[in-house]
């Protein structure tokens, strides 16, 4: 499934319509090889993502504010904030039946036009001036294709143009004929013919126009009548040159599988869409919101769950060796039973059975033929000792990892309020750190940490959000001072949030917004309401021994507090 000519030319229409005419406010490199565009048009703030990603090329608007994924820009996202930031979208057009866009921008230092070519392995963003171009996200040497090379400072050549094949929209009955009687070989199927001989068609519509005439996407070449195809081909093709888009996507089973410009009859399970760009976003996933990053958490979250899972086992078995005595008090019998009876048992005897309460069953007890009965008894000692020593050293060790799986937990809900890869990669080395993530994490190019939260409020208050574990101790024992404000959700993983306040009285609206951001930023922000508990910064301490942000409290009160984004916020 791929970025076709007529779903560009659809894209281009779209992006007409909203785009053009307006100002680039923004310019940041989403990922390694997506650049975003925050442009204000018509009133609005539009997003537009352009990615030249080798195996999901695309680019169109998204509905929620795009951000910053990488800690090194790239070239091409220097270039455009250089030479296109604050600009203005002056067009955009397509090659006639090219899968490229030309976006022209009237910059500050003159005019720039950004040919994204969307194809599979050959993907790229080339940023031109003057036909020259001054860089791209891929660049192509000599070596790899000598009829076209991509470099900065070359002159820009488009790919080379499609030769022997018919336009779709101008078709006549002899043009099928003879496409259909050139076909040698029996076995071809109808939608490679079409694909073959006809500009713009991509495999799924030459098998939507194959279904439409035969019934079938699969049919043969050899079986498909001629009328009938040129009909099917007038019916799809006709909206279509008159730029009359019909965007919609295939679901089944929740998946969306398809996109298409016109509607498809050949897949079960089409319904329309609001517009092109609806459609792409439906269909490969949001470059932006809170489901950005799903693909990246993925592994993290199941090393979590697998951390978890193995400290609830470890904490498990510590907590019933607390209550089960049965096996350590075993050893100690079984060495008083083989003083008892040391005179009474036979050189060689491998075991002695014997009882030591009336009211139980006879103990087995394994004897050691090699060592003497005094020998085997002090065995059993020592090993009632040893494990004595230890029972006595579960507490502390069940503490510890109470500690770690609350660490666990914490990690978590960083990972869930991550919102870009330096959140992720943080969550990665914090896990690492533990000792319960196999392998190595990877590290942010550059060595970019994520900053917490810092909201003003319109009247001048400062309120600070961490939004991971390392934050959180920034947060607290950095940015907070003794008589500040300190709030945390009540009894579950979530953000540190400091009001500074230094010792004035903090006003109830400030108070409420501070408890909305620790609601919002907890395992709990789903919730309607969410218990905050506030308290002066003093009365918090670090727990000795513990990971970064993990501490205790006193002398709270605890609030109600509807969860509120930064984003729902009137500060900056």
């Amino acid at each position: 499934m791929y970025l076709d000519a007529f779903t560009l030319s659809a894209l281009a229409d779209e992006l007409l319509d909203t785009i053009a005419g307006g100002r680039v406010q923004d310019v940041l490199d989403v990922d390694e090889t997506g650049i975003g565009l925050e442009i204000y048009a018509q009133h609005k703030r539009h997003y537009l993502y352009i990615s030249a990603d080798p195996g999901t090329p695309r680019l169109h608007l998204v509905g929620d504010k795009l951000r910053r994924g990488i800690a090194k820009p790239t070239q091409v996202g220097l270039l455009l904030r250089r030479y296109v930031e604050g600009g203005l979208v002056a067009h955009v057009s397509q090659p006639a039946w090219e899968r490229i866009l030309h976006i022209d921008f009237e910059g500050r230092e003159g005019a720039y036009t950004l040919i994204v070519e969307p194809m599979e392995r050959r993907s790229n963003l080339i940023l031109v001036q003057n036909g020259v171009i001054l860089d791209c996200m891929r660049r192509v040497h000599a070596d790899e294709n000598r009829f076209r090379v991509v470099l900065p400072g070359q002159p820009y050549e488009p790919p080379p143009p499609q030769t022997d094949k018919h336009d779709p929209t101008r078709l006549t009955a002899d043009d099928v004929d003879d496409m259909l009687s050139s076909e040698q070989d029996p076995k071809r199927k109808l939608h490679q013919v079409l694909t073959a001989h006809l500009l713009g068609f991509s495999p799924l519509l030459a098998k939507e126009i194959a279904f439409r005439a035969t019934g079938e996407t699969n049919t043969r070449a050899a079986a498909a009548d001629p009328d009938r195809l040129l009909a099917a081909i007038q019916a799809v093709l006709t909206p279509l040159a008159r730029r009359e888009w019909q965007p919609g996507v295939v679901e089944q089973d929740g998946l969306v599988t398809a996109f298409s410009v016109y509607p498809l009859e050949s897949m079960p399970g089409w319904q329309g869409a609001e517009s092109v760009s609806a459609t792409l976003a439906a269909f490969y996933g949001a470059p932006a919101g809170p489901d950005a990053y799903n693909a990246a958490k993925a592994p993290v979250r199941e090393a979590l769950q697998e951390a978890e899972a193995k400290l609830n086992a470890r904490l498990t078995s510590m907590r019933r060796s607390l209550t089960d005595d049965s096996e350590r008090e075993q050893l100690r019998q079984s060495g008083e039973l083989i003083l008892a009876y040391q005179y009474a048992l036979a050189p060689g005897q491998t075991e002695l059975r014997a009882q030591y309460d009336p009211d139980q069953p006879e103990l087995v007890i394994p004897i050691d033929p090699e060592m003497t009965p005094l020998e085997n008894a002090q065995r059993y000692f020592e090993r009632y000792n040893k494990a004595k020593r230890a029972l006595d050293d579960v507490p502390r060790l069940v503490a510890e990892n109470e500690r770690d799986l609350a660490f666990i937990r914490q990690l978590g809900v960083d990972l869930d309020l991550a919102a870009s890869w330096p959140d992720i990669d943080e969550v990665q080395q914090a896990l690492q750190a533990t000792g319960l993530l196999r392998g190595q994490a990877r590290r942010t190019p550059g060595g970019q940490r994520s900053a917490p939260l810092r909201i003003v409020t319109p009247d001048g208050w400062v309120i600070w959000v961490g939004r991971n574990s390392r934050q959180n101790e920034q947060v607290t024992f950095d940015k907070g001072n003794a008589n500040d404000l300190w709030l945390h959700a009540r009894g579950v993983p979530g953000s540190h949030v400091i009001i500074k306040s230094d010792g004035r009285s903090v006003p109830e609206p400030i108070l409420d917004l501070a408890a909305g951001l620790a609601a919002y930023y907890s395992g709990l922000r789903q919730d309607a309401k969410v218990p905050v508990d506030v308290t002066q910064r003093l009365h918090v301490r670090k727990i000795k021994g513990a990971a970064a942000g993990m501490v205790t409290y006193r002398n709270e009160e605890t609030v109600m507090a509807v969860p509120r984004s930064a984003e729902d916020t009137d500060g900056t």
